[in-house]
């Protein structure tokens, strides 16, 4: 209990699945929290569930001028930031040939673009000490047709926190990664699949993973605390893969 105590702390995409657990989970080991995603509403419920002093701030992480506003609010808030999770993420499937240019740059814009900027903007509220969690995904390193663009903005988030771990480590902060795998998230209930064609999805990613089921969010959680934690203060550039076993296929 209170690994973090004393820690101000910001996740992205907070205002359900992983980003809402992380920020519950933070809050419950003594930090302030501060929260963003795109649904106002939805991160007024998630902000209540975190207690005096967390921050909710609706923000497009796809958008420079929100995360530049974003980061304005948080500077008068907070001063000093210690740990940030990038969490924010978008995934819409799609055939390679049925990609459209809207669509990629959707995706790209808030899994790449966006990820790069914030960490970009945010670098002045952070000091010796800090840590930052970057949300990839086992797609990064397994094919995954219908998720081309997703999977490559992932590979691409994947290599920048490689890059990154080098290069902020000499300003004492570290960056990291968690990568899950199938997590029971409201995420697939965003990606426009029939229901019938999401379930029968789902019952077949259960089969095939070796723990036979879908991970929990406050596992990917779990995780993403001990890479925001003094507990992994040896480990950096690296990526922490929640995935039930599934990556080893």
């Amino acid at each position: 209990m209170n690994k973090l105590a004393g820690k101000t702390a910001l996740i992205t995409g907070a205002s359900s699945g992983i980003g809402l657990a992380t920020s519950r989970l933070f809050s419950k080991e003594g930090a302030r929290v501060a929260i963003t995603g795109r649904d106002e509403a939805a991160l007024e419920t998630a902000r209540a569930c975190l207690g005096e002093g967390s921050l909710a701030i609706r923000s497009d992480a796809s958008d420079l001028t929100d995360i530049n506003a974003m980061v304005e609010r948080l500077s008068r808030r907070f001063q000093r930031l210690d740990i940030v999770v990038v969490n924010a993420g978008i995934a819409l499937p799609a055939p390679f040939e049925g990609v459209d240019e809207a669509q990629f740059d959707a995706m790209a814009n808030v899994n790449f673009k966006g990820v790069f900027f914030t960490i970009q903007k945010l670098l002045p509220l952070m000091g010796t000490g800090g840590s930052i969690v970057v949300t990839t995904s086992i797609t990064n390193q397994m094919g995954s047709p219908n998720f081309s663009v997703y999977a490559a903005c992932k590979a691409a988030l994947r290599s920048l926190v490689q890059s990154l771990g080098l290069e902020l480590i000499a300003k004492g902060i570290r960056v990291n990664a968690v990568s899950p795998g199938p997590i029971s998230t409201a995420m697939w209930g965003r990606m426009g699949l029939p229901e019938a064609v999401e379930q029968d999805i789902k019952a077949e990613i259960e089969k095939k993973s070796p723990i036979q089921r879908f991970g929990l969010a406050e596992e990917v959680a779990r995780a993403a605390l001990f890479l925001a934690s003094d507990d992994s203060s040896y480990v950096v550039g690296d990526e922490l893969v929640v995935d039930g076993g599934m990556s080893l296929l």
